[in-house]
């Protein structure tokens, strides 16, 4: 209780500092960059803006990433695209202390801003922050916490945002997303299975900044039109990344399933008898995957979700080489 009241004090303080509406010319704005964590929903990082104004004692986060995950049906909505997420305010010191205990390291860059060009953006994360505005039905890949504050920067300078950096540009978004989950095989296998061939078409510049790090490299080398450099000062690194497993690609996991099952008919070919426990089991399991993504396909708001033609690999697969033993 007494932590919730905390929370409940440094956000209510919070938004009562940013009534203040006028910016000093000594604010400053910044783009915050988390590292990923642990859990499924933090895996690809974080991100927020910072505004302090050391006149006005203001120095608060911008928060696009407040989700409720005790809320009713939460997994179910997720799953569905049905879940709405918020805008939030709190102060710094809390944003990063919190991070931090969870062995996550902000970064930071100073966004490199004219004096209206700065209250621009803070007048339009306010007007993001009225209760009307504040929620928004969350999409991982086109609407989450990396593309808000994206668009809402570019939208309130009214310019163009031009960048040398390349990172994933070209490249699928099943590639670039299995180098955040490739080192967490369930993770990565739930995000195979249930993304369709849209997954698989490339990247346009702007269309891979909804991953956290791919924007703040992307912002780091990015300028305006007339050539100015959108960064100031920046302390910034590359995400800490384990290894991407070699059977992340899915491509291993079908050759391998594919030999596995020659194996078992070879087997059965030679002792004359069927191994028919593994081909019903396999069987119930093509069923309920089969079920399951043609549910999502149907009534899921996902845009990348839809049916993945790699599973009927699988029992292409079983089907002909269980006919070395049918044949003999």
């Amino acid at each position: 209780m007494r932590k919730l009241l905390v929370v409940i004090f440094v956000c209510v303080s919070a938004f009562c500092s940013a009534a203040q509406r006028l910016l000093s010319d000594s604010a400053q704005i910044y783009l915050l960059t988390c590292t990923p964590g642990e859990q499924v929903w933090s895996k690809y990082g974080h991100t927020g803006i910072r505004v302090v104004d050391a006149t006005n004692k203001l120095d608060i986060v911008f928060n696009y990433g407040i989700f409720n995950l005790m809320a009713d049906d939460f997994y179910l909505k997720f799953v569905r695209g049905e879940t709405y997420y918020q805008l939030g305010i709190e102060s710094y010191p809390y944003f990063e202390k919190f991070y931090s205990s969870i062995g996550r390291t902000t970064y930071w860059q100073e966004l490199n801003l004219t004096q209206v060009q700065k209250q621009q953006i803070f007048d339009a994360l306010l007007i993001n922050y009225q209760p009307k505005n504040r929620y928004y039905l969350y999409n991982f890949v086109f609407d989450n916490c990396a593309t808000r504050p994206y668009y809402l920067i570019k939208n309130a300078l009214q310019d163009t945002i031009v960048s040398s950096y390349k990172g994933y540009e070209g490249t699928s978004y099943r590639e670039a997303i299995t180098h955040y989950t490739g080192h967490n095989s369930w993770v990565d296998f739930g995000i195979n299975l249930v993304f369709g061939s849209d997954a698989d078409q490339p990247m346009s510049n702007e269309q891979r900044l909804f991953l956290t790090e791919e924007l703040m490299n992307y912002v780091a080398k990015a300028q305006l039109s007339d050539g100015t450099p959108l960064i100031k000062n920046q302390h910034i690194a590359p995400f800490p990344f384990a290894e991407v497993a070699w059977y992340a690609n899915c491509w291993w996991g079908i050759i391998l399933f594919m030999l596995l099952m020659l194996a078992l008919s070879i087997y059965d070919r030679k002792r004359g008898k069927l191994t028919w426990g593994v081909d019903l089991t396999l069987g119930i399991v093509y069923l309920v995957l089969v079920a399951l993504v043609v549910f999502l396909t149907c009534f899921s708001c996902h845009p990348l979700v839809g049916f993945n033609w790699r599973l009927l690999l699988f029992p292409f697969i079983h089907v002909c080489t269980r006919l070395i033993y049918i044949l003999r």
